[in-house]
């Protein structure tokens, strides 16, 4: 039963973090849709997150990499401007992480305890789709060489919003790559090398929660992870494709459905 149960938590953990539809928000809206302890796995989803973090680490290797390089290869290498572009681009990532990073430490618990009801959900769906909706027709004319420190800092204060549960962090920082007029491919790019810093760094704070974890559930636990290894690779693919097409609406019209749906069933 243990299997099945991390499986089904992985397969949503991995459909939903890629997407813009929020997956700490589709976790609290199973979990009361079914009435069920089931997602209440704090260790668990630490590790599915890691499972989605590799394979969003695996889809960006090479930028990554190039990143790296660029970064300490500008700081220690004579021919400095072989190297300023991603060295500059490393550091406007690390601006738009300072503002979810200070929210996070200032807000993070309080935000875990107090907002976390149905309507509250129903609420950041809402927020999300018509957030979705008003970049609809933004295509943009900026690629990531183009990125300005203000365009960095708007960005990071739109990610901070994220910390408040139900709002989806893909979504909002894609979001504002867009109104900061971002070429589709690059706010898409940009939207998930943000992922990666605020990833690393809560499961970082999280980790040593592991410590406790029964040795018996090591094994579904690794059935979830790969679970949401596997599908956050196609969800992200599926996710690539449709705003290269323009179809970002597609989403919320789907948050907007949600919203509806919690008022008129939970009401």
């Amino acid at each position: 039963m243990d299997f099945i149960k991390y499986l089904i938590l992985g397969i949503i953990q991995g459909i939903t973090e890629p997407l813009p539809i929020s997956s700490s928000g589709h976790i609290f809206l199973f979990k009361n849709l079914f009435n069920t302890e089931m997602f209440n796995s704090f260790n668990f989803e630490i590790i599915s997150n890691f499972g989605s973090f590799l394979a969003i680490l695996f889809i960006f290797r090479k930028d990554v990499i190039k990143l790296i390089k660029d970064f300490f290869g500008f700081i220690f290498s004579k021919k400095k401007d072989n190297y300023k572009d991603g060295f500059m681009y490393a550091i406007k990532i690390v601006i738009s992480t300072i503002p979810a990073g200070i929210a996070g430490l200032l807000f993070n618990d309080y935000l875990e305890t107090h907002f976390n009801s149905l309507n509250l959900l129903a609420f950041t769906f809402l927020f999300t789709s018509l957030m979705l909706f008003i970049v609809r027709n933004i295509k943009g004319e900026k690629t990531s060489k183009d990125i300005t420190f203000l365009d960095a800092i708007i960005i990071g204060l739109f990610e901070a919003i994220t910390i408040i549960p139900g709002i989806s962090r893909s979504g909002t920082v894609l979001v504002a790559c867009l109104i900061c007029h971002l070429k589709r491919e690059d706010a898409l790019k940009y939207t998930f090398m943000l992922y990666f810093p605020v990833s690393a760094g809560t499961m970082l704070l999280k980790a040593p929660d592991l410590v406790n974890t029964n040795t018996s559930l090591l094994l579904p636990y690794l059935v979830g992870m790969l679970a949401a290894l596997i599908v956050t690779y196609f969800s992200y693919k599926w996710l690539s494709n449709i705003v290269k097409n323009g179809k970002l609406w597609h989403f919320s019209i789907y948050c907007l459905l949600l919203a509806l749906f919690i008022f008129i069933y939970f009401r």
